[in-house]
């Protein structure tokens, strides 16, 4: 255990400097050093252990049902025989424990009828097998920061197809591998060195290529937000490899697990598999976690949990977004959408969210179309910026919690009346066009603030 000196020692260095005012390589030494960090925090913190022991319980339920529906589907296609090797190869880690494990499983498999299931048997069969697919994309939906969940139309379409397709292509695209490989003229091609051991070595490589590749296709198709494939692949290298790792660690231990035997007697084997899934998951999560904050290294703080903004924040990034949005609508270029803005702004789109509602809800932007962008929603020069920070610093009042509702002496209503004044004294006569306005046009009013005056442009929903 760190003590607590050092452990402090150790976050003042990590999270103290700017990585602004340092050079390129420490900015990305930190930035690595960072992530590291909150990675471990993750981890370290109970939410992705919990919902790695939900996959864990969800997947003894589902494990069965699921290759049923499988083995069916494949059975039409006559590659039913393949489950056999694939299932032994992906519990390889448990050792000699793995033949056993396979050989009852597939017992049961083919033990289940499904002709004498009925439709309620066969209801709770397909609810069985999707609701594994359901728990994956929750996990993956917290570890994204998405609050939103697929509609059930789309979650059926994607859930079948996962279900119905994809074991149709995995085991089509290893028989294809298989068959050529087994041609004579690659055999033949194969005889001449060095061609023979670049096939060799590359055989060897092959598992984790596999592995990544499925690794790479959940993150980049589960989650209910658009993850860029960079991410995803990146998250898919470090899971792939993990992985197949701890897939050969684990296998040591299971081979010298002999006291797991002489303490739990037949039940040793349930309990090893019960800890090659957890590892399995856990593993699993990890790379999504990887894959999240490659794509937003805003993330990226001190403090878990969501991020948390000041009032001070919220108003400074009420007149950065506003500037964003009135600066690309003059200018001719596309609009841009939320996860944009933070990204520009630099900070969590979670933390950016409450503050587009907070201009949205007064009419001040607009979503364009259900393109998620934002634009003006009219004239710039009748956006005033007093009123602009106003309805940021009231989001979330209402009529029974509001300033005027608290019961302040007469002496601090005066200094709040002197506060709001001074901040209409401030920012009166500017508005969002002054923002806008390009460098070569703005001069300093009264107050010494920059106060540029652009030519006049309308929005799309402006009077004329």
């Amino acid at each position: 255990m760190l003590t607590a000196g050092f452990r402090n020692r150790l976050e003042t260095a990590l999270w103290s400097p700017r990585p602004a005012q340092a050079p390129p390589w420490k900015r990305r030494l930190l930035r690595f050093s960072r992530t590291l960090a909150v990675l471990f925090r993750d981890n370290a913190q109970g939410q992705l252990t919990l919902r790695a022991m939900g996959l864990v319980y969800t997947t003894l339920l589902s494990l069965v049902p699921l290759l049923a529906l499988s083995f069916s589907v494949l059975k039409a296609f006559g590659v039913h025989n393949q489950i056999q090797p694939f299932l032994q190869g992906v519990l390889a880690p448990l050792g000699e424990n793995s033949e056993e494990i396979t050989s009852r499983i597939i017992l049961f498999i083919q033990n289940m009828n499904v002709g004498v299931l009925g439709s309620m048997g066969l209801g709770l069969l397909l609810f069985t097998a999707v609701s594994l697919v359901q728990k994956v994309e929750e996990a993956f939906n917290y570890i994204w920061h998405v609050s939103r969940a697929r509609t059930f139309g789309e979650r059926f379409s994607r859930y079948l197809s996962l279900l119905l397709v994809g074991p149709i292509l995995v085991f089509s695209a290893l028989g294809i591998t298989a068959s050529v490989m087994n041609a004579g003229i690659v055999r033949n091609i194969l005889d001449i060195e060095p061609f023979g051991e670049i096939f060799i070595g590359l055989s060897r490589l092959m598992p984790y290529v596999l592995v990544i590749v499925a690794f790479t296709f959940a993150y980049y198709f589960i989650p209910n937000t658009r993850v860029r494939p960079t991410a995803a692949l990146l998250g898919g290298l470090v899971a792939g490899i993990g992985w197949q790792t701890a897939g050969w660690a684990f296998a040591e231990f299971a081979a010298s697990s002999g006291q797991y035997r002489a303490i739990y007697s037949s039940f040793a084997i349930l309990i090893l598999f019960m800890i090659w899934l957890y590892l399995s998951w856990r593993i699993l999560l990890f790379g999504a976690s990887v894959a999240f904050y490659c794509q937003h290294p805003e993330y990226v703080l001190a403090g878990g949990g969501e991020p948390q903004l000041s009032n001070r924040m919220r108003e400074g990034l009420a007149l950065g977004i506003m500037e964003l949005v009135s600066e690309r609508f003059l200018a001719g270029q596309p609009p841009l959408a939320a996860e944009e803005l933070a990204r520009q702004m630099r900070v969590p789109a979670d933390a950016i969210a409450p503050v587009l509602e907070a201009l949205e809800g007064r009419r001040f932007i607009v979503q364009a179309g259900g393109s998620g962008a934002y634009l003006p929603t009219r004239d710039l020069d009748g956006i005033a910026l007093a009123e602009l920070v106003e309805a940021v610093r009231s989001a979330g009042e209402d009529g029974n919690l509001s300033p005027d509702s608290l019961p302040l002496p007469p002496r601090v209503e005066e200094l709040l009346r002197r506060l709001d004044q001074a901040l209409e004294s401030t920012l009166a006569g500017m508005s969002a066009a002054d923002l806008a306005a390009p460098p070569d046009r703005r001069k300093e009013d009264d107050h010494g603030i920059e106060n540029p005056r652009p030519p006049d442009r309308r929005s799309p929903g402006a009077p004329a």
